[in-house]
């Protein structure tokens, strides 16, 4: 029993160096066959919605993709048993995808659609990241995060009122315009609101009365302030998050704010502008 079971320890350490072990030959190797075999699993769902190609080659197609799934399937379990926390992985942002990157060709045998889901697999495209292991790409990717987690609760204050706004106007339209010009509803009105505000502008509803074109107008001004709202939140949260990472600490100290953290060269005060001096 305790050679069964060291023979399964080693095969549990080996299977985690190649699996997890990004800084190893045979890790490194089997990262960049894996992203070999996502980028044609990729391929061969494009390619599959090709009329042309769909006709010639569906059923090879097909053969490759469950191969593909299979070699998907098998490395989704040896991650799981080869290290000591299995629902650390299983939950984690990379086994989530792992999971959902062979659910749908299995679920393709009950739905036969679905196995156009398949192309889920290019989010695996993020180990990219962890096998090059450039510092630059790593520190961005981390601002970016938290960036978007510190602007996220006035992300969501803004989307509130983006949707309030898209009702109120929808329902305007709807009173000022009627049915005769396509907005044979409330849902509908505020539907045309939305691509409006977002100045996507598909051209299927449009108001035709004097008054609905002055609101519309309206609209689609206010629309480019809303594409900036957003852009600017995260923006400053990045400036935000880019300076603490790359601040030093300095015995300059804002007489103002009594903040202490500042780049080298810094003149004035990041959090008050005041100006700073040497203590």
């Amino acid at each position: 029993m305790k050679k069964i079971k060291s023979k399964y320890e080693l095969f549990r350490q080996k299977t985690q160096i190649i699996l997890y072990g990004s800084n190893t030959f045979l890790g490194r190797l089997f990262d960049l066959v894996l992203l070999g075999l996502i980028l044609l699993s990729v391929l061969l769902v494009m390619l599959d919605t090709v009329e042309g190609i769909n006709q010639k080659y569906h059923y090879y197609l097909i053969i490759c993709e469950w191969i593909i799934t299979v070699f998907f399937t098998i490395e989704f379990i040896l991650r799981i048993i080869s290290i000591k926390k299995p629902l650390t992985y299983i939950f984690s942002f990379y086994g989530i995808i792992d999971l959902m990157a062979i659910l749908p060709m299995y679920l393709s045998i009950f739905f036969p659609a679905t196995n156009v889901l398949t192309i889920v697999r290019i989010l695996r495209f993020f180990r990219l990241f962890k096998i090059l292991h450039i510092p630059q790409i790593s520190q961005q990717s981390l601002q970016l995060r938290e960036a978007m987690q510190a602007s996220k609760e006035k992300i969501l204050v803004f989307i509130y009122f983006v949707l309030i706004s898209a009702v109120i106007i929808g329902s305007l339209m709807y009173v000022v315009e009627g049915k005769e010009s396509g907005f044979t509803s409330i849902p509908v009105g505020i539907y045309w609101a939305i691509v409006t505000l977002t100045t996507v502008g598909y051209g299927d509803i449009s108001p035709a009365s004097p008054l609905g074109q002055f609101l519309a107008s309206l609209v689609m001004i206010m629309g480019y302030g809303i594409i900036a709202v957003p852009t600017g939140i995260v923006t400053a949260e990045f400036a935000k998050s880019s300076l603490r990472n790359n601040a030093v600490s300095t015995k300059k100290t804002c007489q103002n704010c009594n903040a202490q953290v500042h780049f080298d060269s810094a003149k004035y005060c990041h959090e008050c502008g005041a100006e700073l001096t040497n203590n």
